[in-house]
């Protein structure tokens, strides 16, 4: 006998089935859903996992995903979403437009017939345009995120507390908006979430690093990672994207004979090489929580951020450094990456690489 508790807007419904032991769709009405998570790269990441839970519940949903125009292609190659609909406002705040503003919100108008709206985001401008797109959205409370005017937006809201880990907050947030609750154990035994395009071989055991970030502080110092590689003496990939990175990373490989620098990838070419490799090492930042989304084995160094950042699994862990982290304000003048010994790296990675 399988008893299924389901809560939503303070109905409680008591469902038996006998024989049979699946978990059915809580609510039959809900056919199409839009997903709201405008940037960034590994919030995005963090946010597609939801995808999986939501097909495996409601299998006969259209699921279509509202993003800012350059985040768009990592989210091409997800049989699970049904539409992508770009928007973007960034280029409306630089070029101060308010004809292309116009054009952002007369588009989103246009996508209406949606039985539920989520933010994933949280913020005042993925909630409005969550708003605009129509009546029935759910987001985070005043109480669960950063700008707290968002949730005026939002016909239904959850509570999670802002500290909790970014993954725990979008199963939560969207668990909640459609009656079904995603547990730890779902999370950790999760299917990769990119499907792969492209093949990659290596004839040796083979470790990535990621070495860009949005943010200098994120960024461990070229020197280190250097050291990392001569002292693993294992055959490590420097991924790079910038041509400020693609010079470090050379810089690297000029001055250790186990690096190698990575090929030019895209970004779907980015999520098939993440997916070849035995680790991956990297900043907080998308390359690195790729290497989860993939349940590829990953080192990621925090400075002025922490493993709130991650969803932390036997194979995916953090090394922090000792500076303290107030997550409502980030300091992004916090340098500390750089204290992170690579001894610890070093340590962990052979620990992971067995």
């Amino acid at each position: 006998m399988l008893l299924v508790l389901y809560k939503c807007n303070k109905i409680k419904l008591i469902v038996n089935f006998a024989i049979f032991d699946i978990i059915l769709p809580m609510n039959k009405d809900i056919k199409k859903i839009a997903i709201v998570r405008l940037s960034a790269l590994g919030d995005i990441v963090n946010s597609a996992v939801v995808l999986q839970f939501i097909k495996n519940m409601y299998p006969y949903a259209k699921v279509e995903w509202i993003v800012e125009e350059s985040f768009a292609t990592i989210l091409k190659n997800l049989i699970e979403i049904e539409n992508i609909h770009t928007i973007n406002l960034k280029k409306v705040k630089k070029e101060k437009s308010f004809t292309l503003l116009l054009q952002n919100i007369k588009k989103l108008k246009s996508l209406d017939n949606y039985d539920i709206i989520i933010d994933i985001q949280g913020l005042l401008k993925s909630s409005i345009v969550a708003r605009i797109l129509g009546k029935r959205t759910h987001g985070f409370d005043k109480n669960s995120t950063r700008e707290s005017i968002a949730s005026f937006f939002y016909k239904t809201t959850t509570n999670i507390p802002y500290e909790s880990g970014v993954v725990l907050r979008n199963c939560a947030v969207v668990g909640d908006a459609l009656g079904f609750e995603i547990t730890q154990e779902m999370i950790l035994n999760k299917k990769p979430i990119f499907t792969i395009t492209k093949e990659f071989s290596h004839p040796n055991k083979t470790i990535a690093f990621v070495i860009g970030a949005s943010w200098d502080s994120k960024i461990y110092p070229k020197e280190k990672v250097t050291e990392v590689c001569n002292v693993l003496k294992e055959d490590v990939k420097i991924i790079w994207a910038s041509q400020e990175e693609k010079l470090n990373a050379e810089w690297i490989c000029d001055n250790s004979e186990y690096a190698t620098l990575a090929p030019k990838l895209s970004l779907d070419e980015l999520v098939s090489y993440i997916s070849s490799v035995d680790l991956l090492i990297g900043n907080d930042t998308g390359p690195t929580h790729i290497a989860w989304a993939q349940n590829i084995s990953s080192i990621t160094l925090f400075g002025p951020t922490n493993s709130r950042m991650i969803y932390e699994t036997p194979v995916n862990v953090s090394i922090k450094s000792p500076s303290e982290v107030n997550i409502l304000k980030i300091d992004k003048n916090d340098f500390s990456i750089k204290e992170i010994k690579v001894s610890s790296i070093v340590e962990t990675a052979k620990e992971l690489l067995q």
